[in-house]
């Protein structure tokens, strides 16, 4: 099944369907939170919804009765993965970044989802090791024995000649 995007009006109708799961014209009208829409306004959403594929129809007599769908939890994750696709590059770990950067998620609500010991701690740049530059800043010294013992060899080889 392939979810399209709804508008915002179209959004706020599909919370109270979901809520209602199974309902008629008139259920809406008396669930919907003041000010309420006109019938006719409802009966378009309705229609439009419908052809989305969000609402299903069955006709009963002279009316219709509607069914939803699509879930919520499949509309939910279908934004989310829009959202993680369009702003996070598919990345989860930017998201929960961006989620704990923004405080929208604290520490105690990742160490209580995962039940684990957790801490998230900012990570620690190691200094960059500079081995030539120590190598020309602190030469390393010679032992005397090695250059005393250089010393005769070649004395040796001199006395040869």
């Amino acid at each position: 099944m392939k979810i399209n995007h709804l508008t915002g009006a179209e959004e706020n109708f599909m919370k109270l369907f979901w809520k209602l799961e199974s309902f008629y014209l008139k259920d809406i009208m008396e669930q919907h939170p003041e000010p309420k829409p006109h019938q006719n306004t409802v009966s378009t959403y309705l229609k439009i919804l419908v052809e989305k594929g969000y609402v299903a129809t069955q006709k009963e007599g002279r009316i219709f009765k509607y069914t939803v769908v699509v879930p919520m939890e499949e509309y939910r994750k279908f934004l989310l993965k829009e959202l993680a696709h369009n702003f996070f590059n598919d990345s989860g770990k930017e998201m929960l970044e961006f989620l704990f950067n923004e405080k929208l998620i604290s520490q105690d609500d990742l160490k209580n989802y995962f039940d684990l010991k957790i801490e998230i701690i900012p990570a620690k740049v190691e200094e960059p090791k500079f081995e030539y530059a120590d190598e020309i800043l602190n030469p390393k010294k010679v032992k005397k024995s090695k250059t005393k013992d250089k010393d005769k060899d070649k004395k040796k080889k001199k006395k040869k000649d």
